[in-house]
């Protein structure tokens, strides 16, 4: 039995005498998944440019109440504001539709009203999730809690949607 440090120079050898008369290329290509470290702090500047950039993350669960309607109220944010959006006090200044669109374009559309909101000095703005599958209904609640900006949030008056739109009530910058 030969050993293998026999058999590598044999087959490098016959490598050798194969690929003789041949010269070494250039690599020309880059890999689709590939992408720089600058490529990728690029994009995400561009993102943020945009204000597409989102906090959302998908494994974090935020403590939501399960009975009654869907609601939130920031730790540091009187209860009685996801009262007066149940009531109707606050009237929407601004709409998002999330029908019709996957869980990521929607994370980027209620990244960019939140972003938009904050310009425009908009306090209160109504979340279009619909019904269907409930994929949306039971996501877009678990973002909303995890932005800095969301005071609070309630299932919206039947005038704005009922169970299938939320009012969100968002701190202005001083």
């Amino acid at each position: 039995m030969k050993k293998k440090d026999e058999l590598d120079e044999q087959d490098k050898a016959l490598f050798r005498e194969a690929a003789q008369g041949t010269r070494r290329i250039k690599q020309d290509t880059i890999s689709p998944t590939y992408r720089s470290v600058k490529q990728k702090a690029l994009a995400r500047q561009q993102r943020e440019d945009l204000g597409l950039a989102h906090p959302f993350s998908d494994s974090f669960e935020p403590h939501l109440s399960d009975d009654g309607p869907m609601r939130y109220v920031r730790g540091d944010v009187s209860s009685f504001e996801a009262k007066r959006l149940r009531r109707g006090d606050y009237v929407p200044d601004m709409l998002l539709d999330l029908h019709g669109l996957t869980q990521q374009q929607a994370k980027l559309e209620l990244a960019a009203l939140l972003e938009a909101c904050r310009r425009q000095h908009i306090r209160c703005a109504c979340v279009m999730h619909g019904h269907g599958k409930h994929i949306l209904k039971q996501r877009v609640p678990m973002w909303l809690a995890q932005h800095p900006d969301v005071m609070a949030f309630h299932q919206a008056p039947k005038e704005w949607g009922g169970d299938s739109a939320l009012l969100v009530l968002i701190e202005l910058a001083p």
